[in-house]
Formats: C-alpha cells, structure tokens, sequence
C-alpha cells in the first residue's frame, strides 16, 4: 500500500478512534445520543477492521479495546492509596439527626450543607488515571487492598479509556471510585438468556455484576450488561476540590457519568425532605437503590470531620425499608405460557415488601425448584425489585418443622389436561403443553399478536382478550379480525362506543409489515431480531413457508432451534389454515425491508463476503452496505467458510490467505459490474 493510501487509513482510524469516544461520551455521560446502537456498533466493527489490518494505528485507549482481552489465569492485588471505607448505616430520621449533631459538635457549628445521592446497590471500584489515561481498575476487597480487574473493567463502555479535556486538562494522577451496576431490564435479559441456556439466574443484579467482574475470561465480562455511576476520589495529584458537588461536575466534564439524583447544598431537614422524594422515585429507576448516601458537601469540612478506623465521620448511609423479607410457601401452582411452557408459581403468605404487598413469586422452572429444594410449607428468602416479578432467593433450611411437602410436576396441563412433553433445552429439561387449542396458551398468543410490537390493536387489552376467549369468540388468530361490533357491544364493559372503536382499531391494524407479521405469530425462539433478520432474507410469507431448515440456518444470526421452530410453526395444518383465514380476512402484509434479487441472478444471496484492500468505486463502508441489500454477510476475518474475497488495490495478508485456502477472489471490477447490475 502506497503511503498516500496508508495515512488515508491512520486518519480514518483516528477518526473514528475520536468519534466512537464521543458518542459513549453523549450516551453515557450526557444521556443524550446522536446515533443508533446499530451506526455505533458498525462504526466500531470498521475500526476493529483497520486495526487488525494495521496494528501500529491502534492505540491504548481505542474503543476497540473494550471486547476482551486473553483470560488471565489469576487476579493480582492492590493497596488502595487511601482506604476504601465502608459507611455507618442510619435507618430512622432520628439517626440522621444524630449524624448531624455529631457533626455541629466537631466542627463547632451549625451551618454545615449537605449533597446527598441515591446509594447504588452495585461493587465499588476504584479507576486509576495517570496523565489521562486509564492504567489501573480495581476492587474495593476489604477495603486497603483489592483485585486487579482492569481487563474487565476497559469492556465497560461508560467507563473512559482517556479523560476528556475539553474542559480542562487531566491531572497526572487521578483516581475515581464508583459503583458498577447492571440496570434492571438488562439484568432481566441477561438472566432469561441464562435460562434459555440451562444455566442458573443470578439472584439480583449486584450479584451478576460482582460475578461479571470477578471472570477471568474479560470476553465475558464484555458481553454482561456493565455499567458505572462515579462518586468521588482516591488519591490525586495536580487538580484539587473545593465541594463534593464541584468535584462530581468535575469528574463529568471528565467523561465520567454521575448519577442524575443528587442534590447538594442541602440543610439537614433539606436532607430529610430529599430522603421521601428519592424512596418514592426507587422503584422507578432503571438500576437498584437500596438507599440514600448523605455527605458534609465543603471537602475541607471533611477533612477537619476525619475518619474512624471502618468509616468517615462526615458520612452517612440512610438505608430504605428492605426489599427482601421471609414469608411462607403456602402453595405451589403452575401458569402456562403462550408457548405452553409450565412456569412453577410460589403462593405466598402475603407480606410488604418495599411498600407493594407480595403474594406470589416466580419459581423459574421444575429444575430451580430441585437446585433450591424448595418445598411447600418452607420459610423463604423472597426478593422485589421495582416491576420486576418477585422471586424466591432461598430457603431457610434451619425454619424447617419437617412437615413441608415436596413439589411434583403434574403430568397433565392443569388448563386443558392434555398429557405434559418434557423437552431439552440446552442444558435443561422444561414442561410443555403442545396442545394448540389450550385455552391458557390461546390467551396468551392472542396478547402477544395484538400487542404493540405486533399488530398494536388499540382497546383489545389482556381482560378483553381474556374475555373472548372465555366466551368462545377467539379460537385463533384469524378470529380476531372477524369480530363483530354488535357481539361485541354486548360484552361486560365493553359499550357501543367502545365496540366501534375496537372494530375500527382492528380494521386499521390489517396493513402490517412482514417483519411484524412474524414477529405476532409468536413462533417459538423467534423473537422481534429473528423476524427481521428473516423478513430482511424474503420477500414475501410464502417464501418463508416453503423454505427449509438448511436454508434458514445460513442467514447470519438465525440458529438452528429458530430454524427448526419456523419450519415446524408454516409446515402445521391447522396453522396453514390460521394463516389462510388471517389473509381472507383482509390482512395485507408488505415487505418494508430491501427486496433481495433471486438467487439465480444474484451471486451474493446468502454469501459470506470479506472486503479487503482499497476500492476505487466507492468506500468499503459503501460496498458493505450493497452487499447486506443483497442478502449478503460481510464479515472482517477470512476463513474456510468465506464465499467471495472482494479485493481491491493493496489487499495484503487477506488476500494471501484466501489463496492458501482456495477462497473464490473477485477483483474490484467485477465486483463493480455485477452491482450495478443487480442493485
């Protein structure tokens, strides 16, 4: 590659290098993104192209640093240069009140302010910065000594690898401390795909992120649903604070982010006043807070304030009322699901968690309740988090009378009494009912079709379609686009108004996208990703309904259960009639995807394809687009199941080795002439 092409490649890599950076900085820091997950992840997937390509243009803060890094075979120590204290915990006001005479006594005066924040249920950490640059990550351990996780913690996107210094300039040593978390919807995810897999839940998000941090494999701890919140300092050199608040403002300006809910300047019965607003906003933020943190705001105050020998004297920890309590298992009973799936339920004896009388808890699945042994009649640890499901945590064994009654599995569905398959999945055994006409499972696919994600009938709600089922009105999809207004109107709750709007509402929803029509059907394992990634690979419903398992598997991203589920779901009689109902009725269904050429004429369909090399026609960015429009899946390595090398000048060690491994070598020209043919 001449010289002129090569420093075209460095400024690109620096550019994205700086704009990649910035846009973490305006989604984690600002909470304001200029870009879509999807720009940001293409953007890092080209960087990751270039320097693997050319290597001398990576750099030690690159965002590309992020993915994972070998597994290391043991994690090393560190002494904190100023001790990691815990904090003396407050449960009342009057304890608080306490905290603050102890202060007015010590200091000798009354006029003290407060910032006060929301207390992360998280693992502190501590960030060492040197020059700007992150060096080090650590633990918080006991508290003078921690692990060395700074692997792990580089895959954390809202963690900077280089301190912003738009602002001002970085100190030449810096160290951070912060709490990292996994908020509440990804906690959710990251336990339903562990799930899927057969593999334990965590019991609550700080313990999947203490475990997420302690993985000596950092690939892991990359794909886990990390993040920070900072909240002060260590030991610092060349930069100094006046206030807690300044140094929070500081540390923004820095690239870190800091938590939306603090407040300072606070008086005491400011403080107090704060402590309701924040228990009542808890269970409406995204991450878990188990608590206030309550700190003397001047730094110097602090200082004069000092420490005990486990905690400072110039803060304070107001914890809020537990969400966790022990209750009984009166019962065990199972729901069936949309996809006939028999989840175990634990009937409670009601008690108050966090302000919301608990009643019921998810069990999980018959293999939970074996690793737990949990047993009707059993004392259990049970755990609320927002709007998430309550869960049994754990049984206490020592509450045991001998009296409680192991749970059975029934061996029929307990809604239609069709005998019960158990199927593998993954590592795990589940229970299905595979009876379609189960009332259970018809209400359930029913919400699922109408809802907004799917066909997004407005007034066709969970008690109404609940109600329809129940007097025989639904059967199937198909049914609901062949619903009366005036039956309708005769319905509990359910006026002439409301029955002309919900019929209008129906009528509305029959112009739908293939991609959303998929997704409503509800088809095992085939969740809003796979039906776009499989409306993005046909045109039409009947292309997918006459094509085969082998095909499907060869769309990236599509496994072979989905694959397997699809096949299963169109090849069904009673399904194929569903669907043939759904279209008499009016439905129809478009393609808002790129309309892919046949594969006869379009050697691209469902091919793996590397760009390499410099094109003269367009940038690569450009020809992966075309590609991708084209079926294709353009991947950044070479390997024996590439289909097509496209390369242009100056193609290097890529084009090497798709010689020594027989790969199929189109040059630029070629390339430019089949596309412009085909697109």
């Amino acid at each position: 590659m001449n010289d002129q092409n090569t420093d075209q490649i460095k400024k690109e890599a620096r550019r994205l290098q700086k704009e990649l950076t910035g846009h973490s900085y305006q989604y984690h820091v600002l909470d304001d993104p200029v870009i879509s997950d999807v720009e940001y992840d293409m953007m890092l997937k080209r960087l990751i192209e270039i320097e693997e390509e050319f290597p001398q243009f990576s750099t030690p803060d690159s965002p590309t640093k992020r993915v994972g890094a070998p597994p290391l075979t043991g994690f090393q120590q560190a002494i904190h240069s100023i001790p990691m204290l815990s904090l003396d915990n407050a449960f009342n006001d009057q304890d608080v009140l306490d905290f603050y005479k102890r202060s007015v006594k010590n200091l000798n005066r009354e006029d003290i302010l407060y910032a006060a924040e929301p207390k992360l249920d998280g693992v502190a950490v501590e960030l060492k910065y040197e020059n700007g640059t992150l060096v080090q990550a650590t633990t918080r351990g006991d508290g003078v000594t921690g692990e060395v996780i700074t692997q792990n913690v580089r895959t954390i996107r809202s963690v900077p690898l280089k301190l912003h210094e738009v602002k001002m300039r970085a100190p030449s040593l810096l160290e951070v401390r912060g709490e990292i978390i996994i908020k509440r919807t990804d906690f959710d995810r990251l336990n339903k795909i562990r799930l899927e897999h057969g593999e334990n839940v965590f019991a609550n998000p700080r313990n999947a992120a203490a475990g997420s941090l302690r993985q000596l494999d950092s690939k892991i701890t990359a794909s886990r649903p990390l993040d920070i919140f900072v909240y002060g300092t260590g030991f610092v050199q060349g930069i100094s604070f006046q206030s807690q608040s300044l140094m929070l403002d500081t540390l923004k300006d820095f690239g870190f982010p800091v938590n939306s809910h603090i407040k300072s300047g606070l008086t005491i019965d400011g403080v107090l006043k704060f402590y309701k607003e924040l228990e009542a906003l808890r269970d409406s933020l995204s991450y878990e807070i188990d608590g206030m943190v309550i700190k003397v705001d001047d730094i110097f105050l602090q200082q004069q304030l000092g420490e005990k020998i486990k905690s400072p004297r110039w803060a304070i920890a107001y914890k809020f009322p537990a969400m966790q309590k022990t209750t009984t298992i009166k019962d065990i009973i199972v729901q069936v699901g949309r996809t006939g799936t028999l989840t175990p339920v634990a009937i409670l004896e009601g008690v108050n968690i966090g302000g919301a009388m608990v009643s019921r808890a998810t069990l999980h699945n018959e293999d939970e309740i074996k690793r737990k042994d949990i047993r009707i009649g059993d004392k259990a640890l049970v755990m609320r988090a927002g709007d998430v499901i309550p869960k049994v945590v754990k049984i206490i064994e020592s509450e045991r009378k001998g009296d409680e009654v192991p749970f059975e599995m029934p061996v029929h569905c307990p809604v239609c009494k069709s005998k019960i398959e158990k199927v593998k999945l993954d590592k795990s055994i589940i229970n299905k009912c595979v009876n379609a006409s189960c009332q259970a499972q018809l209400k359930e696919r029913i919400k699922h079709f109408v809802s907004k994600k799917a066909f997004d009938i407005d007034g066709l709600g969970k008690k109404i379609v609940v109600q329809l089922v129940d007097e025989g009105m639904l059967k199937s999809f198909a049914d609901v686009f062949f619903l009366e207004k005036e039956k309708l109107a005769c319905l509990d709750r359910m006026a002439q108004k409301s029955a002309t709007n919900l019929t209008r509402s129906i009528e509305k929803s029959k112009n739908i996208s293939l991609r959303r029509f998929v997704y409503a059907l509800g088809i095992d394992h085939t969740g809003e990703n796979a039906a776009k990634l499989i409306s993005e690979r046909f045109s039409t419903l009947k292309d997918i309904m006459e094509t085969s398992e082998e095909v499907l598997e060869e769309i990236n991203g599509i496994g072979p259960e989905t694959a397997s589920a699809v096949c299963k779901f169109f090849s069904n009689f009673e399904n194929k009639t569903i669907l043939e109902d759904i279209i008499y009725s009016g439905v129809i269904i478009t393609n808002d995807q790129p309309v892919i050429a046949e594969s006869h004429d379009n050697p691209f369909n469902n091919k793996r394809i590397v760009l390499t090399g410099t094109l003269q026609s367009m940038p690569r960015s450009e020809a992966k687009k075309q590609l991708e429009k084209l079926g294709a899946s353009v991947t950044s390595s070479i390997s024996s199941k590439t289909d097509f090398l496209i390369a242009g000048e100056n193609a290097g060690s890529k084009l090497e080795k798709a010689q020594t491994l027989g790969v199929e070598i189109m040059d630029e020209n070629w390339f430019a002439a089949l596309l412009k043919k085909l697109v």
